[in-house]
């Protein structure tokens, strides 16, 4: 069985490729600007996606999340696509089914990356051509300490500074999902996924409180909150779909940071 992965230089494709190779697969990481048109792509994950500084690049995020799709849509000899999207389009509502219609605000520069992903799904889910599946994703979280994500940013600053200021509250809370767990299941949506959207998250919301909490027993850091931080709480993601097809879990990401923060200072150490 073959493989293409776009965007295999990323957190998720450099993760995925490492995986299926684990796992005996032929696996394609074509770079940037690559023809990928002259040859059978088999299997094709798109993991193309710019993230925490998607506000600064705005038209580089339209055309990792839309544009390079359009070709390899349209023309391209694949067996199947998936395309990875954003569990992020389901802010303010309550129902986060896979079939929920969305709501998006094109005047907020906040909801341009939601926009971007929303229009990758749609001519994923267009394009007439059989075996293009979605997945949306949350926050994928592991060893990607040069990540500007939450996460990633405030891990840093408890190992680094002994200090972590939050921008939100300790109420504040977000679904997160462990990037092993993630690569593990996208092959097997990719080549038999029974439905064409699937939710890939944990199913659980953890707190910027928790955070807190492990991240101060692990440093010794001391946690602030920035003066009028407001409360920011995504809805718990629905992950039935996945669950009842393939039996997915997730690892809990508290559990997971001790394991983390100790990676990071060896890798720290070696530097």
């Amino acid at each position: 069985m073959n493989y293409t992965v776009l965007g295999a230089s990323g957190f998720i494709g450099s993760h995925l490729v490492r995986w299926l190779e684990s796992q005996g697969f032929a696996c394609w990481a074509p770079e940037r600007g690559a023809d990928v048109m002259g040859r059978p792509l088999g299997h094709v994950i798109d993991c193309i996606g710019v993230t925490a500084d998607f506000r600064r690049r705005p038209f580089e995020t339209v055309r990792a999340h839309v544009c390079s799709l359009l070709d390899i849509l349209e023309k391209a000899n694949f067996a199947s696509l998936l395309y990875l999207s954003t569990t992020r389009i389901y802010s303010g509502l309550e129902d986060t089914h896979e079939d929920q219609p969305l709501r998006v605000d094109p005047a907020s520069g906040d909801d341009l990356y939601d926009i971007s992903k929303i229009m990758g799904e749609s001519i994923c889910l267009s394009s007439g051509r059989a075996q293009v599946r979605v997945v949306r994703l949350s926050n994928v979280y592991g060893q990607d300490f040069s990540s500007e994500n939450f996460l990633t940013s405030i891990l840093r600053d408890a190992v680094d500074k002994k200090q972590v200021v939050l921008r939100t509250s300790l109420d504040s809370q977000k679904d997160y999902v462990a990037v092993n767990d993630v690569v593990r299941l996208l092959p097997q949506i990719a080549c038999s996924g029974r439905q064409r959207i699937y939710n890939v998250a944990s199913g659980v919301n953890t707190s910027h409180r928790e955070l807190a909490d492990v991240l101060e027993t692990a440093t010794g850091c001391r946690v602030q909150v920035a003066d009028r931080s407001p409360t920011v709480r995504f809805p718990p993601i629905s992950i039935e779909r996945v669950r009842q097809e393939f039996g997915f879990s997730s690892s809990c990401v508290v559990d997971s940071i001790p394991d983390l923060i100790a990676e990071y200072k060896r890798r720290s150490l070696r530097t």
